[in-house]
């Protein structure tokens, strides 16, 4: 189980640091491909900047998270390192930052671009919207059509996680469940249906949930 940002947001935090604007952007991305692409966005969207440096921290399953990250032009590990530093301290996965920097004139020095860099990370991050992603065992039931409606209103309001619905000659309901509580589901399912349906185990996904 971990925590990444909201799907579809992107979130900007801006300032000034000795005339020069930083500004951060925070995304979701869920493989190199869509941090490198967002990577490319910022760029699109800031042609005229002096500077574009990126972190990005992504969930691998079974495996350590991949991290990468990018002085695009400030000296070595004043600004990709720091901003990485950041988003580790998050708590997040899945997440890529992307900081833009219009030069003011002013030299900031090693230590005063580190602390800017981070700071233009660790201000952005309270913003995010994060949601929880976690692995669930699914099991399949199926209900009449006359009984679908009112059954599912009630598992939902029991707190039952309905992860997916197929209509065809009845109604089939994908559940989601925390591993290891099958027992609790089927006496969920019991009391509901008055015993007449029973889960069918249907394999497991990640589910999130805000």
């Amino acid at each position: 189980m971990y925590e990444l940002p909201a799907p579809g947001v992107t979130t900007v935090h801006e300032w000034e640091v000795k005339r020069s604007r930083f500004i951060t952007l925070i995304r979701r991305a869920r493989s190199e491909t869509e941090a490198r692409e967002f990577i490319a966005e910022v760029r699109g969207q800031y042609p005229d900047a002096r500077h574009h440096c990126s972190a990005y921290l992504l969930h691998v399953d079974g495996a350590n998270p991949v991290e990468r990250s990018s002085d695009d032009g400030e000296p070595a590990g004043t600004a990709g390192k720091p901003m990485l530093d950041m988003l580790r301290g998050s708590g997040m996965l899945d997440i890529a930052a992307v900081v833009v920097r219009y030069f003011g004139g002013i030299k900031l020095g090693a230590g005063g671009l580190v602390h800017a860099y981070s700071n233009s990370v660790g201000d952005a991050l309270p913003g995010v919207s994060r949601v929880t992603r976690s692995r669930r065992e699914l099991y399949a039931v199926e209900f009449p059509h006359s009984e679908a409606g009112r059954w599912e209103a009630d598992l939902r309001a029991r707190g039952v996680d309905v992860t997916d619905v197929e209509y065809g000659q009845v109604v089939t309901y994908t559940l989601a469940t925390a591993p290891g509580k099958l027992a609790e589901l089927e006496s969920q399912l019991a009391a509901v249906t008055s015993g007449r349906v029973m889960p069918v185990e249907a394999g497991s996904a990640w589910v999130e949930s805000r």
